[in-house]
Formats: structure tokens, sequence, C-alpha cells
């Protein structure tokens, strides 16, 4: 009888499908071999595991479910957050021949109608849906009915960046994995600090494969420039625009920034475009258009634009304001450079800014007596019929949607609830124990509280005079062998007076043609300087022509060199 080796036989079928892989690159993507990142990816989800890929912005995240689509039989989910995001990923795979077809609220019913019956008969490899779409019982029952082989969450942080607030449907996942079956997930995403990985694995419930790819881009140059008012923030970012070739993005986080912005740009005779929420779709598309294609140089946006958007050689980002986190920094700012090419990030940091992130993070999240009463009315209701919830939203008018939905998650998480197979949901035969509902709430309260924290830190990245990558990768707990620091960022490249004491001098630092000495008054460490809103400080850091005060208040503040007067201490 012959034996055959375990061993020799994985190699074997390993081989196999490398050869299958590379077959797919040539023929197909046109591309010559993967990334070491891919191919640990595609091996994980082709294995059948439950995978989350963490992979920098440009790092080739589509491939990594678009390779496994195209050998495996039955049909890939991919979960998308944007309607417009989708629409870019299907055009590219339908001029790649792969059969993909999109499920959302911007198809007419004849269109969604040839969709739903190309999913039935099988005839697609993959559907793009949103969320929302996902967790909808009439779109389960389709799904129940074929083959289906993985489903991938595209922009996986959302699960935990939105599924608490105003996407709750993220938080629904879960359920709607277990009533299609539970196949296999590959939940995608550039960023990830590890309570961003532990808080996607519980809301998917699934354990996670996890295969981080790293985030350092040494491309990306960081830089934080100080302002003292939001006509010097518009100043900075127009000479940021004016000096930087190339095309670019200024984020703004609000829509009244963002059209102040626009008006400014357009005022020095910029090419530039604007992309926001309160555009309406049609001028949203038209502009996007004019950005993605090259007819317009600049694009003004808030967080709405830039999710998915591959405009491969944007040469600059400039945020107008400071992100509520290092995570949707990271993010944003990662959409430039994207053909490894070198490119510039810039953040203009006004300190009022941290109030307006500040009234951001004011969410109402659910409380105690909320939670008691969504689990009244789920048993009220359970007594004359299913519990949708389009009855609860009806039987519980003064809660918001997203509210309850959210309520519901934690009672599901308590045991107090569960769903079936048709998203119905039946509460637990048990009494609730005492406290349980404040104890559910507190699970809020932790996350408003870490929420602050990540706010916090953004400030100190702001404000910070060590190298900006690595204080961005000690936040994402990334390690790069041999990094000390990037010598490319603001102040690695120009560091604060406070810091060079710790600063090696590099054999060639002496090589280069002198810099021009700064005019105006020259501030050292210690010295003393009056600022017309604020009154007399003592410098305590110094880069380059940004100058940091420190105030009887014992409040720190920090300005351009010529705003500020040189102040003698009165004898």
């Amino acid at each position: 009888m012959t034996r055959h080796d375990p061993t020799l036989m994985h190699r074997g079928l390993l081989a196999v499908r490398r050869n299958t892989i590379r077959r797919l690159l040539n023929t197909i993507f046109g591309i010559a071999s993967l990334r070491d990142g891919q191919q640990r990816v595609i091996d994980s989800v082709l294995d059948g595991k439950d995978t989350l890929a963490i992979m920098p912005t440009g790092g080739g995240k589509s491939l990594c479910y678009q390779i496994p689509a195209k050998m495996l039989e039955g049909i890939t989910i991919v979960v998308s957050p944007l309607i417009s995001l989708m629409k870019d990923q299907l055009e590219k795979l339908e001029e790649l021949g792969i059969r993909s077809v999109q499920v959302n609220s911007s198809l007419n019913a004849e269109e969604e109608h040839a969709a739903i019956e190309a999913i039935e008969t099988e005839a697609c490899e993959i559907v793009f849906c949103t969320p929302e779409r996902l967790v909808s019982p009439e779109f389960i029952a389709v799904l129940q009915k074929v083959k289906l082989d993985i489903v991938v969450i595209d922009e996986a942080h959302c699960i935990s960046q939105w599924g608490h607030d105003f996407r709750p449907a993220y938080i629904g996942l879960s359920s709607a994995l277990q009533a299609i079956g539970k196949p296999p997930v590959l939940a995608l995403t550039a960023t990830a600090t590890d309570e961003c990985i532990a808080d996607i694995g519980k809301q998917l419930g699934r354990k996670l494969n996890v295969i981080n790819t790293g985030v350092y881009r040494p491309n990306l140059h960081y830089g934080v420039v100080q302002v003292t008012n939001p006509q010097e923030k518009y100043q900075q970012a127009l000479r940021l625009v004016q000096e930087t070739p190339g095309v670019g993005i200024v984020y703004a986080a609000t829509v009244k920034a963002a059209e102040e912005m626009l008006e400014v740009l357009e005022a020095a005779g910029e090419s530039v475009t604007i992309y926001h929420g309160k555009l309406p779709a049609a001028e949203r598309k038209v502009n996007q258009d004019l950005f993605m294609e090259g007819e317009r140089r600049v694009m003004v946006a808030t967080n709405a634009f830039g999710m998915g958007i591959d405009k491969s050689d944007t040469r600059f980002v400039i945020h107008l304001q400071i992100p509520a986190n290092l995570e949707s920094y990271y993010q944003e700012s990662g959409r430039a450079g994207r053909d490894g090419l070198d490119a510039k990030c810039t953040l203009l940091f006004l300190q009022d800014d941290k109030r307006l992130q500040q009234f951001f993070l004011m969410k109402h999240y659910p409380s105690a007596d909320e939670l008691q009463l969504v689990h009244a009315a789920v048993r009220g209701l359970a007594d004359d019929g299913a519990v949708t919830i389009e009855r609860l939203d009806e039987a519980l008018q003064d809660l918001a949607d997203a509210n309850i939905k959210v309520c519901l998650k934690l009672l599901k998480d308590a045991k107090l609830l569960r769903q079936n197979r048709k998203l119905e949901y039946v509460p637990a035969n048990s009494e609730p124990k005492p406290g349980v509902f404040a104890e559910l709430a507190d699970v809020y309260v932790q996350k408003q509280e870490h929420d602050k924290e990540a706010l916090e830190q953004m400030v100190s990245y702001a404000v910070s005079g060590f190298c900006r990558w690595k204080l961005m990768l000690d936040y994402f707990g990334d390690t790069v062998d041999g990094f000390e620091k990037c010598c490319k960022c603001d102040n690695c490249r120009n560091p604060p007076a406070a810091l060079l004491e710790d600063i090696e001098i590099r054999d060639d630092e002496f090589d280069r043609e002198p810099e021009p000495e700064p005019t105006g008054p020259h501030y050292e460490v210690g010295a003393r300087a009056k600022s017309a809103k604020y009154g007399v400080g003592v410098v305590v850091a110094v880069a380059g022509d940004q100058v940091t005060l420190e105030f009887p208040d014992g409040e720190t503040r920090s300005f351009m060199a010529e705003f500020l007067k040189p102040s003698r201490a009165r004898k």
C-alpha cells in the first residue's frame, strides 16, 4: 500500500495554486507578480480563514479578493461604504472581463431587477452592496439561495468608527453573516489600532487571522504649520497650494470652511473644485470627475470625498483642521502619493479647532433607561407577531433609528435578545439581571472616553517636536526595522531648538549650501515674547518660524514668529 506524505501533497497543491494565481495575474490583471502581503492574504482567504488585512493605501487590497473570486466557484460579496466607490470598482472589473453587479439605492427598478436576477442565476462572480443592503431581510433571502464563497468588508475600519454612530448597519453585519450561512470573511483596511482590530472582530463575531503589512510609506513627507487665526490658515493653505506642483486635496472639517477655502483659491486664480455632502449628487459627480480627469488641479472637500478614490498622482494633501484621531488623518493624508513618488501631507493647526472636534464627539449614546425601553418594546411586540425593525421604529418614535439599532446590538451581546434567520428579534425567556442595563450603557461611556483620548493624541501629534512618522508608527503599534526617524518631515528637517541636544549630526551635515538667515526677531528657549491677544509668555520651543509660548495660566500656545514681539523681563 502506497503511503502519501501529507507535507508533499500540501506543497503540490500550493504549487498548483501559485501557478493558477500567476496565470490570472498575467492574463487578466496584467501584473507580473504579487507583493508578499497580497500573497499571504490570498492564501489565508483560499484556506477558508476569516481574515483581516491591514495594508497601506495603494497596497493592492482589491486584488486580495479579486483573485480568489476568479479561483472559487461561487459568488463573492463585497460590502462597500460608498456607492461612488462601488461604481468605480465595478467599472474597473468590467474592463477586466470579471462579471460583476452592484445592488444599491442608485439603481432604478429595471437595473435592480437585472442585478438580482444575475445573483439568483449565479451569472456574476462579484456583487457589490452597502452594509444597509446586506442586513436587509429581502436581500438576505436572495443570498440564502446561492453559493457564496466569501464576504469582503471593504474599508473595515468603518465597522468600528461608524457602526456605533451614523451607520448602525455595520453592527448588524454579524447577524446577516449568520443568516446567509456563515461564509468566510475578508476585512480590508489601511489602518487599525489594537483596539480597532479587537472591535472589528467583535462586531463581526469572528476570530480573525490578522495580516498587517505595516503603515509606513516613506514617500509621504508630513508637516504641521501652526496658525493663530482662520484667515492666516486660509493664506497658509493658499501658499502651500501655490508652492506645490501637481494635483492635490484640501480637506476641511465643515462645509462652511470648505466653501470659504474655495473662494480664497478661486480669487487667486487656482484651478479648483469642491465636494461635500450638501451638494446635489449630480454636482458632486461632475466635480469629482473634473478632478479625477485632470480638469481641475485642486479638490477642496470634506471627508465625504476620497474613500477609495484612486488618484495616484496626488502630490499634496492639506488639512485645514485636525481630524478626530490619527486613524482618520492617516487615511485621508494617505490619499497622496499612491504612485510611490514623493508627496506632501500638511496639517494646519489652530488650537481652537480642537473645540470643533469636541463638538462632533458630543454624541448621544444609549442610556440605561433607553436600553430598558427597547427591551420592553421587543417583549411586548413579540406577544402579537414577529418583531421587525420597522415595528420597533413605529413603537419607539421618540428614539432615533440609529440609537434603537445600537440598543438592539447591546441587548443581543448581553443574550437578552437574539435574531432568527429572517433577522426578526426574539426576546430571551429569562428575566434581565439587576443592573444589567446600566452595565451595558457603560460600554459607550467608555467609548466616549476613548474618543476623547484619541483626539488628545491627535493634538499631541500636531504640537509635537518629534519625527511625525515615528509618532504615527508608535500610535499604530507598528515597527520598521532600523527606523529611528524619517529625515523627511518638518521636525526631522528643522527640529525644534529644545530637541537639538538629542539629535546626532550626520557626516554629510555640512555638505549642503547654508540656508539664508531668517529675518526679523530671533527667539530662543527661555526668552520672553509677547502676543497681542494673550500677552507675555516664555518661549518653550522653536521650530523654524513657529514659536511655542507658555503663559502664566499654564497654557501653551504656538504662533508664527512674525506675530510676536520680544519682551524683556521687568526689573
